[in-house]
């Protein structure tokens, strides 16, 4: 595997980027934003330009629900969005429809990134389930709950998103949230507030003291969170989980912050108190900073080389702040930005499972559209092959998230270790060579065909070559790497055998005579690109 930096890079500004816009640029753009571009997405973005490409990757994807399509459903009709659907009245009955929900939860959210548009919402929404880790909750309309609230805000205000997600009913029961009262205070919400979710926790200075905040914060944080629990979990009379205040549990009393937090004081203030607390701990601007890191390592690269910390991070946070932590404004800055197109950056992070799985499927045309419960069980499949990878999406593995995503010096590194990569193979095969996933008669693998003709020129072997390459690997492949993919298509002949077959092919494209030789030769091509370790980077 390539390293992760060859050189550090050259560019250390937010400036607008003024270099030339090819498709090395576009591509690079469209890796970083989306789970796997199509040509036909490259070919937009080259002609469009940059301004006119990021416009429309920060707007927001439309969502649609999850639908029904398990017989242990119990009460929602088939085909429909069992959202607002209440639980059967015995033990039995929610035990299966729990688990029928949860099955097409997982569905939809891979369907979700199947079909994500030319938006970063799917892109963005991960990354808030790594900032904000929820596991499932004991009730899935809680869990689908929470998921809408992340791409509701996946570009919105950090502000208004962190104080929604405090009494997000998944996160009070993840949380122990529902339980803190003023009998009983709970900082396990308090600290992960501080500490992952706003802050930062910073160097240890002292005793309970750490850069940011003190342990005096954490306590003051416990009490002031009490008092919100949540109703309706499994219930069989209301249609949802939601939270609730109750006054009777909160702590009333004037809450003392430490000095990191300028002394300030929280007054009772019942069910609003918890937001004054916000935007007390949201007046330092080292929130916007912390962020702001998290942001660049999870879009740009994991190294916070001097240059960034000085240069790239203060004008990110100065963004956030002057635009009252709206992330959009950001995200825009930076996806615009000559350090965002720093050659050295391109190519420069290692794919997680999500990123590896559907930049073959998407970037092939790939596309699951069967009847609904084959369609949701195959997407329910691919769940299960990230989860093979290490990646349960919507499932991080602590409150921390993934560790690739955190975790000094390797970070990205860690999604290929010993057994990942050869299970990253053995599914790319799995996906060209094999029949991929087959439910009720019906299979699912790459569309090598569907990319093939979506190419600028595909009876001109060559240029077949280049534009896969140029879609598929974000750094240029070598000589040898190359002859061998153009060899796996013209088995060593003239290029023009291969232009006749594929005219031939195109103008019958239904007899299987000519299509299957060419789709053939597709596939082991794409095996071949994604064993390379260049794919495995973006």
């Amino acid at each position: 595997m390539p390293a992760s930096v060859i050189n550090p890079p050259t560019n250390h500004s937010l400036d607008p980027y003024t270099g030339t816009w090819t498709k090395q640029q576009a591509a690079h753009l469209l890796r970083r934003t989306l789970f796997g571009p199509t040509f036909q997405q490259l070919q937009d973005a080259v002609t469009n330009g940059l301004d006119a490409t990021v416009t429309t990757l920060l707007t927001p994807k439309v969502m649609d629900l999850p639908l029904t399509y398990d017989a242990d459903e119990g009460i929602a009709p088939f085909g429909q969005p069992w959202n607002n659907s209440v639980y059967p009245g015995d033990v039995a009955g929610i035990q299966a429809t729990n688990t029928a929900r949860l099955k097409s939860l997982a569905a939809w959210a891979m369907k979700s990134l199947n079909n994500q548009d030319t938006s970063i919402t799917e892109k963005m929404s991960l990354f808030w389930h790594n900032h904000f880790a929820c596991p499932i909750a004991a009730d899935q309309r809680s869990t689908l709950d929470y998921h809408l609230l992340v791409h509701q805000y996946a570009l919105g205000n950090f502000k208004d998103f962190i104080k929604e997600i405090t009494i997000n009913p998944s996160m009070l029961e993840f949380q122990n949230g529902a339980t803190n009262n003023v009998y009983s205070p709970n900082e396990n919400y308090a600290r992960e507030f501080l500490e992952l979710f706003s802050i930062g926790k910073g160097l240890q200075t002292g005793p309970g003291d750490y850069s940011n905040y003190t342990e005096q914060d954490v306590a003051a944080g416990a009490k002031i969170f009490t008092g919100y629990t949540i109703k309706g979990i499994q219930s069989s009379t209301e249609s949802s989980v939601t939270s609730y205040f109750m006054p009777i549990l909160h702590d009333g009393t004037v809450k003392q912050l430490s000095y990191r937090l300028n002394n300030e004081t929280v007054s009772p203030n019942g069910a609003n108190e918890y937001s004054d607390y916000i935007d007390i701990v949201f007046q330092q601007d080292e929130v916007a900073r912390f962020i702001s890191r998290k942001l660049y390592r999870y879009f740009v690269n994991y190294e916070l080389t001097d240059q960034v910390e000085q240069n790239i991070i203060p004008a990110m946070a100065t963004i956030m702040i002057n635009n009252n932590y709206e992330i959009l404004p950001v995200m825009e800055a930076l996806l615009k930005s000559q350090h965002f197109y720093d050659v050295n950056l391109i190519g420069s992070c290692i794919k997680s499972p999500m990123e590896m799985i559907f930049s073959m499927i998407n970037s092939t045309n790939s596309v699951i559209n069967f009847d609904l419960e084959t369609t949701y069980e195959m997407y329910l499949y691919l769940y299960g092959v990230g989860d093979n990878l290490g990646q349960s999406y919507g499932q991080p593995p602590s409150v921390s998230g993934w560790t690739a995503y955190y975790q000094a010096p390797s970070f990205t590194k860690l999604w290929v270790n010993s057994t990942h990569i050869k299970t990253r193979m053995q599914i790319s095969y799995f996906f060209t060579m094999m029949n991929g996933i087959e439910v009720n008669g019906n299979s699912f693998k790459v569309n090598a065909l569907g990319l093939l003709d979506s190419l600028s020129n595909p009876s001109d072997v060559n240029t077949v070559v280049d534009d896969i390459i140029s879609l598929l690997v974000p750094k240029p492949l070598n000589l040898t790497q190359k002859f061998t993919l153009k060899y796996i298509l013209t088995g060593g002949q003239a290029d023009s055998v291969w232009a006749y077959q594929y005219n031939a092919y195109n103008a019958s494209p239904s007899d299987p005579s000519l299509s299957q030789p060419i789709k053939q030769k597709m596939e082991q091509f794409i095996l071949r690109i994604a064993t390379y370790p260049e794919f495995q980077t973006f």
